[in-house]
C-alpha cells in the first residue's frame, strides 16, 4: 500500500506562486511515475503533470507549460509542483497520484492507482 498526503495549497493572488509537496509512504517509490492533477468546482480531474521514476521525462497540461514544474526527490520520498504565475483558472483542489511500479503511466488517470486526499488552491483575481 501507499499513502499520499498533500500539502502547501492555500489562498493567493494572481501572479504569485506556489509549491506543492507530496509525501509517499510504502514501498518502491523510486520506481513509482508520478502524477498531479486537479478538479475545478464542477468540472472534471484533469491531468496537470507527470514524471517518471527517474526523472527523464515530464509531462504538462497544454494550460500548464512554462508555469508549472514537477520535480521528484526520492530520498525523501516526495513529488513537488512548483507553480508560478498562477492564475483564477488554476483554482481547484489539486491530488497527487501514484502508478503501480515500473509502469510507465502518462496523462491518463487510470494509469495512477494511489491518490491523496487532495489540497485546495485558490487563485483571487
Amino acid at each position: 500500500q501507499v499513502q499520499l498526503v498533500e500539502s502547501g495549497g492555500g489562498l493567493v493572488q494572481a501572479g504569485d506562486s506556489l509549491r506543492l509537496s507530496c509525501a509517499a509512504s510504502g514501498r518502491h517509490f523510486s520506481t513509482r511515475a508520478m502524477g498531479w492533477f486537479r478538479q475545478a468546482p464542477g468540472k472534471e480531474r484533469e491531468f496537470v503533470a507527470n514524471i517518471l521514476w527517474d526523472g527523464s521525462v515530464r509531462n504538462y497540461a497544454d494550460s500548464v507549460k512554462g508555469r508549472f514544474a514537477i520535480s521528484r526527490d526520492d530520498a525523501k520520498n516526495t513529488v513537488y509542483l512548483q507553480m508560478n504565475s498562477l492564475k483564477p483558472d488554476d483554482t481547484g483542489v489539486y491530488y497527487c497520484a501514484a502508478a503501480r511500479s515500473g509502469i510507465r503511466a502518462t496523462g491518463g488517470a487510470s494509469d495512477y492507482v494511489y491518490w491523496g486526499q487532495g489540497t485546495q488552491v485558490t487563485i483571487n483575481s
